[in-house]
């Protein structure tokens, strides 16, 4: 599936991954490839993704931490919608 984080300034990642967790207001939930459409609002916390092939701009590489396999992006808050196999998150 297909992530796009977009911030204020800039959108800071496109890229193919393979699985998605993100803080929602109920709760830390995840997404899967096909995963059912889906528009829900997001808290502080992190957005966290997976994948064998992650491509982010260089000038954006400082904003996410990477820990073995697992990429993390800090948010204040935000919102998210899924779907045709696309994840978009509009992150504060």
């Amino acid at each position: 599936m297909i992530l796009e984080i977009v911030s204020p300034e800039a959108t800071l990642l496109s890229s193919e991954v393979d699985i998605v967790s993100v803080p929602g207001i109920n709760g830390e939930f995840q997404m899967l490839n096909n995963h059912a459409p889906i528009v829900s609002l997001l808290v502080k916390g992190n957005v966290k993704f997976k994948g064998s092939k992650i491509t982010i701009d260089q000038e954006f590489e400082n904003q996410f931490t990477i820990s073995k396999d697992e990429y993390t992006l800090p948010i204040k808050s935000g919102t998210i919608e899924m779907k045709e196999n696309k994840v978009i998150i509009l992150a504060d």
